[in-house]
């Protein structure tokens, strides 16, 4: 059962990446296109294709050359949700 739940993060990677290259060709960009227009380099956008690692900082920047950063934004919402009636009148 662990080894399920270690193998979730790399998935997760995996399915970014792809959805990532599968924009880039959408937009008939190259991975040299890319890299000019994110300021990310040639060789990490190949890493990250291939292998799904990636730093925050370069993933953002590819988003945003590929115009998808509203995601981004939902990743850690904030729970400001009343849990009880006391904390609705506080």
């Amino acid at each position: 059962m662990l080894d399920a739940l270690q193998k979730l993060p790399l998935s997760i990677m995996f399915d970014i990446a792809a959805k990532a290259k599968a924009r880039r060709k959408m937009r008939h960009l190259s991975q040299k296109e890319l890299a000019e227009r994110s300021g990310v380099s040639f060789g990490s956008i190949q890493r990250f294709e291939q292998s799904g690692l990636i730093s925050l900082e370069a993933l953002l920047k590819i988003a945003f050359a590929l115009d998808c950063t509203d995601g981004f934004e939902a990743l850690f919402p904030e729970d400001n949700a009343p849990k009880t009636l006391d904390d609705l009148f506080k």
